[in-house]
């Protein structure tokens, strides 16, 4: 069933801007978003990227030290959420960046947001295309272990994630 909520236009713009891997400058690629949270508005009718919940690509080794981690500990413990992550991982043959898209719908989420965000899912997936990955997860003993996300990527050939051995 669908929600009949909408996709905002900036949503979109983040996505492509994140898929898109085009030469650029350093300047260029530290604005880059490395993960980035959307959540509904607060009349509940448009996907919106949420204010300030985000990481950018020249955060890493400024002000964060483990994107992974980082992005986990932006997810609240209480509400659902659509988020995307460039999972930047190593397989036992080559280096690989892949987006992530993850549908967060926590336990102690109220169940008419569980519901909300479950039938809007497909309104953003549709504008996402050519997502590889899509999680699902339900708490955070899911997503904190990066092993998981690792499974999702390419099982038991991923040897690290974000630069960190599994």
């Amino acid at each position: 069933m669908a929600s009949g909520v909408t996709v905002n236009d900036e949503v979109i713009k983040v996505f492509n801007d994140m898929k898109v891997r085009k030469s650029s400058t350093s300047d260029e690629v530290k604005k880059r978003k490395k993960a980035v949270l959307f959540c509904l508005s607060d009349d509940k009718k448009k996907i919106i990227v949420e204010e300030g919940k985000q990481i950018l690509v020249g955060d890493i080794g400024e002000t964060v030290d483990d994107p992974y981690a980082c992005f986990v500990k932006l997810l609240p413990l209480n509400d659902c959420r659509y988020g995307l992550y460039d999972a930047t991982y190593e397989t036992k043959e080559s280096k690989k960046e892949d987006l992530v898209f993850i549908f967060w719908a926590p336990e102690g989420a109220p169940l008419k947001s569980k519901m909300i965000y479950a039938s809007s899912k497909d309104a953003i997936k549709k504008k996402f295309t050519g997502i590889k990955h899509e999680w699902q997860v339900n708490g955070l003993d899911d997503i904190q272990d990066r092993t998981t996300l690792a499974d999702k990527l390419g099982g038991n050939v991923v040897v690290s994630l974000e630069g960190k051995p599994l």
